[in-house]
């Protein structure tokens, strides 16, 4: 089997609705706040991502680096953007694969210059195999397939900040590596870039870009509700295949298949499909176990959908009813999360989501008998993750946790509560644990197995919090009569 290739447009699965042109308008635009921030003396380039390899001659599905698609679009290897924000006219200009009708023939189609024009609304499009030449041109102060006698100017900002040695490289470098780490290709270039180009300054443009991402237009907003959407009508069609004896794949191909039928390309992260003790394991991916009567399920996941990803999690009770022990849980983490939606106020942090959240938690399980100290850290045996993350192109989006909730920034609100008794056998042996485990033991033998997390998408708007993921049933009442129709 020869290499996966993909060179699909986000502006291919766009409806009609949205408007042909709404999504290039919202690419320039962001292209714009970029080049604002950068200052006429710079360039910004920045490469697609490479194909990964799954086993030998066959490519994972390809998936275009983030940052690329956030600032044009395109979706499809070899593909390279370079910002002049000094420039009169050609600001923008994008480098596309050469067209190779043997590759084509193997790999399906690859964009003409026009159609990647279109598709990304950048000001001008040129072939891969010409963008050596270009910067060679570019970083020697001569316009790259222009005569001098007919040159009109183009590029004289970054022109005479290379004269005065004030010219700046911009590069989107992502989390930096560590001592003993290889160093990115993006990181090599710079260093290549700094051996040829005397006076050239890098700027790492990896905060700026993020930070633009962290908060999202109207576009994007529309987009991700859009995408949670088809998320959500997933999450209700795994639902209705959940019964006793089938296994975790069965209900898993139900959700996947929902994915494909409302035109979502794949899911956005590898679902998590587990019940009984699996639905304790975080990232439980093996989706193998059959079903049993009386058991929950936990379902985490989400389709890639227009470019942005939601982030959905359900615990549902495999017969259709919780028991109490179930419930008693499934309310708690519900209170939880209300108490974070509450704090998810423009101004506050989502440590303040958090913090609410977890008061919350705490109270809950010293009432259960699972922590014997609610101003103690004992809850971390049961409560073992943080609740909020951002979301957008990647379901765990670059933003920073630092900077005020402002509206236009989309994240979750995910408080679990697992209840595993390797969690107190794995304690530290010390008398107080000692003294922990003999209080709370016969609460977690009562609650064995049970894993539950509750988790819904919002965006902040200018008017209050927006629970994206509504379509999903969220209460346990809500559930249960969605699960007694299921058969309807």
């Amino acid at each position: 089997m020869g290499r996966v290739w993909r060179a699909l447009l986000l502006a291919a699965s766009v409806p009609a609705v949205a408007g042909a042109g709404e999504l290039q308008d919202d690419l320039r635009a962001r292209r714009g706040r970029v080049m604002e921030a950068l200052g006429p003396e710079s360039v910004l380039i920045h490469r697609s991502a490479p194909a990964r390899v799954y086993s030998r001659d066959v490519d994972y599905e390809y998936r275009q680096d983030s940052d690329l698609l956030y600032l044009t679009g395109v979706d499809q290897e070899g593909t390279t953007l370079v910002l002049l924000p000094g420039n009169k006219t050609k600001k923008s200009i994008l480098f596309v694969s050469d067209a190779n009708p043997r590759r084509e023939h193997w790999q399906g189609h690859l964009l003409t210059k026009q159609e990647a024009q279109e598709a990304s609304g950048v000001d001008e499009v040129r072939l891969a195999s010409e963008l050596d030449d270009f910067l060679v041109s570019l970083m020697n102060g001569y316009p790259f397939g222009e005569r001098l006698t007919e040159y009109t100017g183009e590029y004289d900002a970054f022109f005479e900040a290379l004269k005065a040695d004030t010219a700046r490289l911009a590069l989107i470098l992502g989390w930096r590596p560590g001592p003993k780490d290889e160093l990115p290709q993006a990181y090599e270039f710079a260093e290549r870039m700094r051996q040829r180009v005397p006076g050239l300054q890098v700027r790492d443009a990896t905060r700026m870009v993020w930070g633009l991402r962290q908060v999202k237009t109207a576009y994007e907003r529309a987009a991700l509700q859009r995408s949670t959407d088809v998320s959500a009508d997933a999450h209700r069609a795994a639902m209705r295949a959940t019964k006793p004896d089938r296994f975790e794949y069965e209900v898993e191909a139900a959700l996947e298949k929902a994915y494909l039928e409302r035109g979502a390309p794949s899911w956005g992260y590898p679902s998590i499909v587990g019940s009984g003790p699996n639905a304790t394991i975080l990232h439980y991916d093996r989706s193998r176990r059959q079903m049993k009567a009386g058991e929950l399920l936990l379902i985490d996941a989400a389709a890639f959908y227009q470019g942005m990803t939601a982030d959905i999690t359900r615990s549902w009770p495999v017969s259709g009813k919780y028991s109490k022990e179930q419930a008693e849980l499934w309310r708690l983490v519900l209170a939880a999360q209300d108490a974070g939606m509450k704090a998810a106020v423009a101004g506050n942090h989502t440590t303040d989501v958090e913090k609410a959240a977890e008061d919350v938690v705490k109270a809950g399980l010293l009432k259960l008998g699972l922590v014997t100290d609610a101003s103690s850290k004992q809850h971390r045996t049961w409560y073992t993750h943080g609740i909020c993350h951002w979301i957008g192109l990647d379901v765990h989006d670059v933003g920073d946790y630092r900077r005020p909730l402002e509206p236009g920034m989309a994240f979750v609100i995910e408080p679990g509560i697992y209840i595993r008794e390797q969690a107190l056998e794995a304690l530290e042996d010390t008398p107080e644990n000692r003294a922990f485990k003999e209080k709370v033991r016969p609460a977690a033998l009562k609650y064995r197995d049970i894993g539950v997390r509750v988790e819904d998408s919002f965006l902040l708007t200018e008017t209050g919090l927006v629970r994206l993921s509504a379509r999903v049933p969220r209460t346990l009442e809500e559930i249960e009569a969605f699960m007694a129709g299921r058969d309807q």
